[in-house]
């Protein structure tokens, strides 16, 4: 049969156009396309000779193997796989141009809701990346059992030429003849072997086949060069635990975490099934300085078929598990044409609904078999953590239950919500908690006094995200979470009753006055004077109503960009406080409260200042300050 010379439809050049800029973002994925079609051509190979023993085919060193010709600026990569036939050549090819430009975007458009596995299956999406730094490819191949091969050749213009080979080998072999190098245009010299076993081992170090390529200097005299296998072929994710040491696990997660130190913990998953995937999953011993930027990168790896589609793949998993490290390889996924972009479907969310509940379930055994452990990761990693109780109501339960917070219990070992309930005092209903910037600030509050006074215990919450989780959750198996810094606490309820009704009754009485114009006199910074029944040693303390924000919570919004008005705060005051009772006859004794008003002024700023605020107006502080004290002398 002659060779054939065919033309390309109209849009053929506008198909090769696209292919070359639109499609792809990162022209060395070429080499990665065309290792991957011939790692799938040696898959298929040894698949067709199990089933069919009788084939005339050599399976007995299956490999890919990468030449380059410095001289010739000729890249080949050839494998000894099932190969094409004349007519499958034509058909497999030949798909993308024959489709025309039309069909080729509606495939693309549709691939978005029904998956664009046709696509990707397609031989010819990954064959046309060589274009992008090819000005010629040249194509032969031979059918496993067949003894006539094919030659394809074309420049991606206008023609294409098909011609049967006697010659052919087993297999099939692309050559690209490359176009000059140009690194502003991302076209690098490819015929440069360090930069062909940079691409293979990022893209393609765990396809099962050996990737080889012949050394440049290699070989002595008539001696044949020994080629160099570039690819570790080590897919640790697949192969059984009691194949795999612990310090190959280990040196995986160096490669992929890029971090010196060991994992703390490792996670294998394999999901079987429909749908079908592997994850080797790791928990580092260390949080990355870069945890908490806008920059971290995020996500574990993805492959499918151990072909590497994505470095960070953010789908996988939720943004508070970020610092979970490894690979996930599918065994189909839908991808679009370039397989660098992962479509949104349904297979994406079970493999990410998965993978979240294998690493929280790993971390809760963790915590009840080696309780160092645990620890080690939650002061890594208890922070970032805590924000799923924001962001995944569905796992909020057990993030729950993995979480430990210090508190008044113990000066330094954290409890969790069950052994706090388990703690919880007679007549006891709720769990109480107060948020600061540090343990000792949060112990000297005001807002603790009572509660230390009678024993019960208080979560000290310290980072920044127990303002907005412990607000988002409310409550623990039906007990809800209280602040000590909000609404109305009356521990009288809960213990002897030691303050009686007729008490308080005759106090209210005695102070009404006093709460009154206390309250007009400072009513630009609060809506409430009351007395105040957490209080035993300060004078008075600022609490927030029951609903509304904190703060320090009004500011992380402001953070944020999120605007929200000040909410006005409640003075509560200490009755049996030795400055409130003077200031309380004073005001009671006085006609002119004139001079009293500094007085309540210095109240609330001390207020303010004990649970770790500023006054609203130093200058006016000070001078009121400093005006006492000269008096007292």
């Amino acid at each position: 049969m002659p060779a054939e010379t065919l033309e390309f439809q109209v849009e053929a050049r506008q198909l090769l156009q696209l292919m070359i800029h639109s499609v792809y973002s990162n022209k060395e994925v070429f080499l990665r396309e065309l290792v991957s079609n011939a790692s799938d051509a040696l898959d298929k190979l040894r698949l067709e000779k199990l089933r069919d023993d009788t084939l005339d085919a050599d399976v007995s060193d299956l490999h890919v193997e990468i030449d380059v010709d410095k001289d010739a600026r000729t890249l080949t990569v050839r494998d000894n796989g099932i190969g094409m036939s004349y007519d499958e050549v034509g058909r497999l090819i030949g798909t993308i141009a024959n489709s025309g430009t039309a069909q080729f975007m509606k495939e693309l458009r549709e691939a978005k809701d029904a998956g664009a596995e046709g696509l990707i299956g397609q031989f010819g999406v990954g064959f046309y990346s060589g274009f992008m730094v090819a000005d010629e490819v040249t194509l032969v191949t031979r059918r496993a059992g067949e003894s006539q091969g094919t030659r394809w050749s074309s420049r991606g213009e206008d023609t294409y030429t098909l011609e049967p080979v006697d010659d052919a080998p087993q297999g099939t072999s692309v050559t690209l003849h490359l176009k000059p190098a140009d690194p502003e245009n991302q076209l690098h010299d490819y015929t440069s072997p360090w930069k062909i076993r940079e691409i293979v081992k990022r893209y393609s170090d765990f396809i099962t086949w050996p990737i080889r390529m012949v050394p440049e200097g290699s070989g002595d005299g008539d001696e044949a060069p020994e080629p160099e296998t570039l690819n570790s072929m080590k897919a640790l994710w697949a192969r059984s635990r009691d194949e795999v040491s612990d310090d190959e696990y280990h040196e995986l997660y160096k490669h992929v975490a890029h971090d010196w130190r060991d994992p703390l913990e490792t996670i294998r998953l394999q999901a079987e099934g429909t749908f079908e995937f592997q994850a080797l999953l790791f928990l580092p011993a260390h949080a990355p300085h870069d945890l908490f930027t806008r920059d971290f990168k995020r996500g574990v790896q993805l492959y499918v078929k151990r072909v590497f589609i994505m470095d960070d793949c953010e789908a996988l998993l939720p943004p508070y598990l970020r610092f979970v490290k490894g690979v996930v390889d599918a065994a189909d996924l839908s991808l679009n044409v370039s397989r660098e972009i992962l479509q949104q479907d349904r297979h994406i969310e079970m493999m990410r609904r998965r993978l979240t509940k294998k690493v929280l379930s790993t971390v809760k055994d963790m915590m009840a078999k080696d309780s160092d452990r645990y620890a080690t990761f939650w002061r890594e990693f208890g922070t970032v953590l805590k924000e799923g109780l924001v962001t995944d109501p569905e796992n909020r339960d057990a993030v729950l239950a993995l979480a430990s917070f210090a508190s008044t219990h113990h000066d330094t070992e954290p409890t969790t919500l069950k052994g706090y309930v388990e703690r919880m005092k007679d007549g006891q209903d709720d769990i109480y908690y107060l948020t600061g910037e540090s343990r000792q600030s949060i112990e000297n509050s005001p807002h603790m006094e009572a509660f230390r006074d009678r024993g019960i215990e208080v979560l000290l919450l310290t980072d920044p995200v127990d303002e907005v989780w412990a607000d988002a959750v409310g409550e623990y198996e039906g007990r809800k979470l209280r602040s000590v810094a909000k609404g109305r606490i009356d521990l009288d309820a809960e213990d002897d009753g030691t303050a009686t009704e007729e008490t308080r009754q005759k106090q209210s009485e005695e102070y009404a006055g006093l709460l009154d114009w206390m309250k007009e006199q400072l009513e630009e910074d609060i809506k409430e004077v009351r007395l105040s029944s957490r209080l035993t040693v300060s004078p008075a303390c600022v609490v927030s109503d029951a609903n509304d924000l904190t703060p320090a919570l009004e500011d992380m919004y402001r953070a944020m960009g999120q605007e929200v008005p000040r909410a006005k705060r409640i003075l509560e005051l200490n009755p049996d406080h030795q400055l409130v009772k003077g200031l309380n006859q004073a005001f009671r004794d006085r006609a002119d409260h004139t001079e009293l008003t500094g007085t309540a002024e210095l109240l609330h700023d001390l207020a303010v200042l004990a649970e770790g605020g500023r006054p609203k107006d130093p200058a006016r502080f000070v001078k009121l300050m400093a005006d006492r004290l000269e008096r007292a002398l």
